[in-house]
């Protein structure tokens, strides 16, 4: 069968969440590992983004809006149509965290509820709408999906909120089902969840956790990237319905 010039042989990976933070460090990680990186974030591409693709791997999508993100699925399904319809792999990294007026954590009591509900669509709905959407790309290539989860989603935490806290704690639950259910296609479904994390979207007051921290420092969005590369390569290859956690002993 003749191959057509415009097929890209490179393996792919489609990451939410890629504006900042390990959503950055993760597509500079696998970039350097010459995957093409189809780039998902609800702000459009910038030319500050420090990898070499461009807008024609970037997807703009709303993942607070289902219907929006049921566009963004058959877009990405066609953009994968350059590698044989194929996806090797799938990171879930955006997430949402509100707060109050004052910045304050938003506890059981005062969440609204369309907050709620905004929250899990995010955190918890778009994950698994994106891999049931993508399903027969991720089969076609065995590949893998790594679920974001948190620190938060296993213990009260003093800055992230009830409505981030039990939605990441369900993604967590939804990564072993799906491992259930998308294993024996070939398809690998694990989790992390990173502790305090070096990023811009620290909350203030985060630096005082340090002292909790058995390595006594922050983690570097660069641990987490590599982190989420092994469960994505076949140096996982045996390695799924698992929670690696990446916090510096923190939870224990």
């Amino acid at each position: 069968m003749t191959v057509k010039a415009s097929q890209d042989d490179r393996p792919t990976l489609v990451l939410t969440g890629a504006s900042r933070g390990i959503g950055h460090a993760t597509v500079k990680r696998f970039s350097a590992a010459g995957w093409r990186v189809i780039t998902c974030s609800r702000y459009a591409f910038s030319d500050k983004c420090p990898w070499p693709m461009g807008p024609e791997d970037h997807i703009q999508v709303d993942l607070s809006d289902p219907e929006n993100l049921g566009f963004a699925v058959q877009e990405i399904r066609t953009r994968l149509e350059a590698n044989g319809s194929r996806l090797n792999a799938l990171v879930n990294n955006a997430g949402i965290s509100p707060k109050g007026p004052e910045g304050e954590r938003l506890n059981s009591l005062d969440t609204p509820m369309h907050e709620w509900r905004t929250v899990f669509q995010v955190n918890f709905f778009a994950p698994i709408l994106l891999g049931r959407g993508l399903f027969k790309e991720l089969k076609n290539a065995k590949g893998s999906v790594v679920n974001v989860t948190s620190i938060a989603g296993g213990r009260v935490h003093p800055f992230a909120g009830t409505a981030y806290a039990t939605s990441k704690a369900a993604l967590a639950s939804l990564s072993r089902e799906m491992a259930t259910d998308f294993g024996p296609y070939g398809i690998r479904v694990n989790a992390i969840a990173p502790g305090e994390i070096d990023t811009s979207i620290l909350s203030p007051g985060t630096e005082k956790l340090v002292d909790g921290i058995p390595l006594r420092r922050l983690g570097q969005p660069a641990e987490v990237a590599d982190t989420i590369f092994y469960l994505c390569s076949d140096m996982s290859s045996y390695v799924t319905g698992s929670e690696i956690h990446i916090n510096g002993g923190q939870h224990v």
